[in-house]
């Protein structure tokens, strides 16, 4: 009778245990989420990996009788971080969910993280809530510890073979770099060209907008300017973007990267600009934040003009109170003053004499045309001369590697003959780029020449001072003297293109009644040297002319690069 009294306590005491027993646990595991994931986007699209997974841990949930409380990742994610998306909505749904979670299913517990200790972390703080992770292809009963363990191992496995992949990867980024090659996207300005067998990256229809913010800059505009001005061209850009830009080596055809360890390599694409443009734009970079003196856009000739007797340049100056500037020459035994108005119509009229007729602009079109088409046929069958004698070169060298390789040449006498065929080889090719015409549409330089002969005046009045200072600079490349005696300008060079167009022009003007109809034949006015790219004084040896085509009107961008100095200058017909 004793018996039944103690049976009864010990039920009642129970009670007042803690913990679950095997039979609530049992009943509690019942609910679990599913997580899938891939590492790359490519490994999404070309097979059905996320599909596989999610098979897999469907079947071991409907098998050990388990409620799927939801579905998550089902998309490409990198697992050698835990910031991911994904992964980090589900671990927020497991915790705050009101149905207790008890399992993350994943296929693999690779699957679930790579970082090693950060995951052996994650699992035991889900742990302590109760939620386990199980990879469904390697059952592990992570209750006890010799299970714990074992999970454990396996994350720390996962990410040294995650630390393995990622060393493999950054050494062949680094050996693809070294090789010239670049890696991620191409920068602004630059396309890769898809589809080759070798890495092949091409300036694009943005490219000539960049090369024309190296030039603004380095005559001295500011960021917000720059900003301004290649918005006409279609680019639009925040300052962060444009200052990076112009850091970037890229541009003048090397590359910069972290993997290279502080090095600078020469890349395998085209260069935009040279180097010299790239490091004048950057040693602007202390005074990003200098302000235009103002009273130089009311003074763009100063310097520029020089005394025609003494070659003094002169200088400017504000009379505040009448608030009318003056240009000056203040030397000892020179004193000139004169107004900048009256300077500056001065300066007009003389455009006016390299201007030409609006009504000559189709006709002497139509001639430049014929001009360039005869140079260019003649120039074609010189090439093609030279390419013939440069497959001989060629053929000639390859018997000769082919006779040493069988052993009927001597090193000596292969050493000789090889050293002389490349010397033959390379004069071929310098003369081949001698004829060789670096214009991809001479249609548009010729056009954009006559227009802009035709509006010399306009055009430079619509600049601000930097883009005066460009044009004048490209046109007079020489400088201008100034006759005070006489009041007029002179010049010992004007630009060989508006200066043969202007020419041509006046030739034109000398004819009483001008026939235009017959004005295509090959006439005499075609000149019998080629007609080049002008090569302007010492410190322009070469000038580009080209067109950037905006609906509605033309406009056009007319630049010198030079070994000390780099103008453009830009404005709309």
């Amino acid at each position: 009778m004793k018996e039944k009294p103690k049976v009864e306590n010990e039920m009642l005491l129970k009670k007042f245990a803690k913990g679950k027993g095997k039979e609530e646990l049992e009943i509690g595991i019942q609910n679990c989420v599913i997580y899938t994931r891939v590492s790359s986007k490519e490994q999404m699209d070309t097979n059905q990996s996320l599909e596989w997974q999610k098979k897999y841990c469907v079947e071991y949930a409907i098998k050990n009788q388990l409620n799927i409380k939801g579905y998550f990742g089902g998309t490409y994610e990198s697992a050698k971080s835990d910031e991911r998306k994904e992964f980090t909505r589900m671990l927020k749904f497991v915790k705050l969910s009101r149905e207790k979670i008890s399992f993350i299913l994943v296929y693999s517990l690779d699957r679930f993280s790579r970082t090693g200790d950060s995951a052996i972390f994650i699992s035991s703080e889900l742990k302590k809530t109760g939620v386990n992770i199980m990879a469904v292809t390697q059952p592990i009963d992570t209750n006890s510890h010799a299970g714990a363990l074992q999970q454990n191992i396996q994350f720390i496995f996962s990410k040294y073979d995650n630390d393995l992949r990622r060393q493999k990867t950054i050494d062949g980024m680094r050996e693809k770099l070294l090789r010239g090659e670049w890696i991620g996207n191409a920068p602004t300005g630059y396309s890769f060209v898809k589809g080759t067998a070798t890495q092949t990256i091409i300036i694009n229809e943005k490219g000539e907008a960049m090369k024309q913010a190296f030039i603004w800059r380095a005559n001295g505009l500011t960021y917000e300017q720059i900003i301004e001005k290649l918005k006409p061209l279609g680019v639009i850009m925040p300052k962060q973007t444009l200052t990076g830009i112009f850091s970037n080596p890229f541009y003048c055809g090397f590359m910069s990267h972290n993997l290279l360890s502080g090095e600078v390599i020469k890349g395998k694409h085209p260069a935009l600009i040279d180097e010299d443009l790239f490091l004048r734009a950057n040693a602007l970079k202390k005074t990003d934040g200098f302000k235009v003196n103002k009273a130089n856009d009311n003074l763009p000739l100063k310097v520029f003009v020089k005394d025609a007797e003494t070659g003094i340049p002169f200088t400017g100056y504000i009379v505040k109170k009448k608030k009318l500037y003056y240009y000056k020459v203040n030397k000892i035994g020179i004193k000139i003053n004169r107004s900048a108005n009256m300077m500056h119509e001065k300066f007009r009229e003389f455009l006016g004499d390299y201007t030409i007729n609006s009504a000559h602009v189709e006709p002497l079109q139509i001639q430049l045309r014929y001009t360039w088409d005869n140079l260019t046929e003649s120039n074609t069958g010189e090439k093609k001369a030279l390419s013939l004698k440069l497959n001989e070169v060629e053929e000639e060298y390859y018997n000769l590697r082919k006779r040493h390789a069988i052993g009927k040449v001597t090193m000596d006498i292969y050493e000789e003959f090889s050293e002389e065929m490349k010397v033959r080889k390379k004069k071929l090719l310098e003369e081949f780029e001698k004829l060789d015409q670096k214009l991809s549409n001479p249609k548009e330089l010729i056009h954009f020449t006559t227009k802009l002969t035709a509006n010399l005046a306009p055009v430079w009045d619509s600049g601000d001072y930097y883009e005066k200072q460009i044009f004048q600079n490209t046109i007079f490349p020489a400088g201008l003297g100034y006759d005070s005696k006489k009041e007029h300008y002179r010049t010992t060079e004007i630009n060989e293109v508006i200066g043969y167009v202007a020419r041509l022009s006046r030739s034109l003007e000398e004819i009483k009644k001008p026939d235009f109809s017959k004005f295509e034949e090959k006439s005499g006015l075609v000149p019998r040297r080629r007609l080049e790219l002008p090569h302007l004084a010492a410190y322009a040896p070469q000038a580009y002319l080209y067109t950037i085509p905006t609906p509605g009107r033309i406009y056009f961008t007319l630049t010198n690069v030079t070994n000390t100095r780099v103008y453009s200058y830009n404005s709309y017909i």
